[in-house]
């Protein structure tokens, strides 16, 4: 259990009724609406510091992905809830230490559902594959070295999940001159290190790059982004800091056709209820108290971090199958409306949209059937698996997003806008013109190309395409890993053995026959 004062900030006064403070966690939707607002984050977008950002609306669709993970946790908890050992409560899973197989499992067909429900980025995995890779490393760096971080970390998760809060995870540092390490760096804030170790804690500097959903969590954990050498000790800490921690400034990241969230209208935008988020995060001279650090110095853990973390967060990218399900679905249903949802080739189309989606979740999901138990008790999946489901992310669905646009025609990228089609003068005129197949309104036709649209080339192609291909490592640090692990040696040995080379009775029952 944790400390009594683990939830409490230095510096901070929380708000003792907001949801998400000792004695008030978060339960529902609104709860979690409510929790975000009144934190004075230093937030930038477009130029212009941000008074509320969950009220803004470049930002509120962002913050609607994640509340939908708490609604599916109330709405299906068999799916999105389970019990810990850690509280003995029933927490939602993003916040759940993975004990068995199973749960590895239930993590990847709850992140399918909610791709499903919200057809974007929900925000919360790094969170939840963080504080998983977490636990082994920090019990692995205290059995070999005597530190107290395990302990610390178990009382920061049971904390979150009394809360029920959302955890940010932070791994990617801009990174500078790539070819050169964090320590060698002109401008060492290019990665974020320690400036100062005090009695009561330590002292960050720097940044972390294109960060999912951090404006949305309540709290951040930064971790290393690369294996590091004794020279780069500065730079080998992980710590939990609170969104709202004196010295942290976000700057919102573009994306394709976002301002249509500020033009008013539901149907330019593509996907109104739903959207990601990404956001640099910026830390001058933030303070951490000993009880919220991880790691710090222990540079021969940050390869097993990185790895194991990435080893979750890659087969985490079946959320992308329930995103390809719906794109799947406008695809059949715009060859609907446009009259040729039997032509042999639209569902053959749609049938190699399918095989390219299931291919990418049954090797992530095969990852997590194959996990195993950790020392520390918790459950890691399949490495070799999991970089080979994020390799077929890398991929596919940029295939599956060519064959959408193919089905759908060049209207996906020619319509007039929504305010055309209200026009008085010329919308009338727009309504007959734009018409499909007889019996479909036109709106709905329009509303159909437009989610295509955002899925493929707009705000959520971010997510889809752009993440897919980026997100948890370039698709060279998947092959990389692929080939650390493909054992060619036993395969070749396999090989000469049938082949009579190295077991010479093979050759010889052959010749006898």
């Amino acid at each position: 259990m944790p400390s009594p004062d683990c939830s409490v900030v230095p510096g901070l006064a929380p708000v003792a009724s907001r949801p998400g403070t000792p004695g008030h966690p978060i339960r529902t939707h609104a709860d979690y609406l409510a929790s975000l607002r009144g934190r004075n984050l230093r937030v930038f977008a477009l130029g212009e510091r941000l008074a509320e950002p969950v009220d803004h609306p470049l930002v509120r669709p962002s913050v609607q992905a994640v509340a939908a993970t708490y609604e599916l946790a109330v709405t299906d908890p068999a799916l999105a809830t389970a019990r810990s050992s850690l509280t003995g409560l029933s927490v939602n899973r993003f916040l759940h230490v993975t004990e068995s197989r199973e749960d590895v499992v239930a993590q990847n067909k709850m992140q399918r559902r909610l791709g499903q429900l919200t057809g974007t980025c929900f925000q919360r995995c790094v969170g939840m594959d963080a504080i998983n890779a977490l636990f082994s490393v920090t019990y692995d760096c205290d059995q070999a070295h005597g530190t107290p971080y395990h302990p610390r970390l178990r009382a920061f998760i049971a904390m979150a999940q009394e809360l029920n809060l959302v955890i940010g995870g932070a791994m990617t540092d801009p990174k500078g001159d790539r070819g050169k390490s964090p320590s060698e760096q002109e401008d060492p804030d290019v990665f974020v290190h320690v400036v100062e170790r005090r009695s009561d804690g330590l002292v960050l500097r720097g940044a972390k790059a294109h960060q999912t959903g951090c404006i949305n969590s309540h709290w951040i954990v930064v971790m290393p982004t690369m294996r590091l050498s004794a020279e780069d000790r500065d730079f080998a800490v992980v710590a939990a800091i609170p969104v709202e921690a004196p010295g942290l400034t976000f700057v919102y990241g573009r994306q394709s056709c976002d301002t249509r969230s500020l033009e008013g209208g539901s149907i330019d935008v593509g996907n109104a209820g739903y959207s990601g988020q990404e956001a640099m995060i910026i830390l001058e001279d933030v303070f951490v108290p000993w009880q919220h650090v991880f790691l710090d110095g222990e540079t021969g853990f940050a390869a097993p971090l990185v790895e194991r973390f990435t080893a979750y967060h890659r087969r985490s990218y079946v959320c992308k199958t329930g995103v390809g399900d719906v794109l799947i679905g406008a695809a059949a249903a715009i060859a609907d409306m446009n009259g040729v949802a039997k032509a042999s080739h639209v569902r053959d189309k749609l049938v190699e949209m399918t095989h390219l989606n299931e291919t990418i979740y049954g090797a992530g999901i095969a990852s997590s059937h194959e996990s195993r138990r950790t020392a520390a008790g918790n459950y890691q999946n399949d490495d070799l698996l999991a970089n080979v489901c994020k390799q077929n992310v890398t991929r596919f669905p940029y295939e599956m997003a060519r064959l959408a646009q193919d089905i759908a025609g060049g209207l996906v990228v020619t319509l007039p806008s929504e305010r055309d089609l209200r026009s008085e003068e010329i919308g009338p005129l727009l309504e007959r013109l734009l018409r499909g197949r007889a019996g479909v309104p036109t709106e709905h036709r329009v509303r159909m190309l437009r989610l295509i649209e955002n899925m493929t080339l707009g705000r959520n192609a971010v997510g889809y395409l752009t993440e897919s291909l980026h997100g948890a490592g370039s698709p060279q640090a998947q092959r990389v890993q692929i080939a650390r692990q493909m054992d060619l040696e036993a395969k070749v040995a396999l090989a000469r053995r049938l082949a009579g080379i190295d077991d010479p009775a093979v050759a010889d029952s052959s010749t006898k026959r």
